[in-house]
């Protein structure tokens, strides 16, 4: 929504049931009013598209208590007006949606079998990385207290160099 430009819309929705030929006007929204025009649909619609503004973004509408008759095509038509100084613009954009109504939702095989095999390949990382961090650790555990003597052994060692060497070079001065 652009605020700079005043802009008024309107939806249309209209139903052709998947026996019948014609198009029939099923819903009206203008004005901030929703008409459900089609008795097949009365107490069944729902607008949910964008409310408290004449300047419609949004142009949907929930369909309650689905039925078989409901299948069919459903075609939107948006009516939009920019409002401008010196003069009007109108598009009309239009949406066609193909609804087909099923007795149960049902799950292919393919979509069990991928939601199986992602769990087992998460079990299965899982598991990896937990045999990963024992062996990291027990490894990290078994060289740790000899890898603590040598590096004593060799901080020792550098700290006497060290003393060495600036001994030497106060005699060289």
């Amino acid at each position: 929504m652009r605020g700079e430009v005043d802009a008024t819309a309107s939806v249309n929705w209209y139903f052709k049931a998947s026996d019948e030929t014609e198009f029939t006007h099923l819903y009206n929204y203008e004005d901030e009013v929703g008409d459900i025009i089609d008795p097949r649909f009365y107490e069944r619609l729902d607008w949910n598209g964008s409310k408290h503004t004449k300047d419609l973004q949004d142009g949907s509408i929930y369909i309650l208590n689905v039925t078989f008759n409901d299948t069919g095509t459903y075609h939107c038509i948006f009516n939009r007006v920019f409002v401008y100084p010196n003069y009007e613009y109108q598009t009309t954009p239009n949406k066609t949606i193909f609804i087909n109504v099923v007795p149960r939702l049902t799950r292919g095989i393919a979509s069990i079998l991928s939601e199986v095999m992602m769990y087992v390949s998460i079990i299965g990382l899982q598991f990896w990385l937990l045999v990963e961090m024992i062996y990291c650790y027990r490894k990290i555990s078994a060289a740790g207290e000899e890898a603590l003597r040598e590096s004593a052994a060799e901080y020792l060692a550098i700290a006497s160099e060290s003393k060495d060497n600036c001994a030497s070079v106060q005699v060289g001065e």
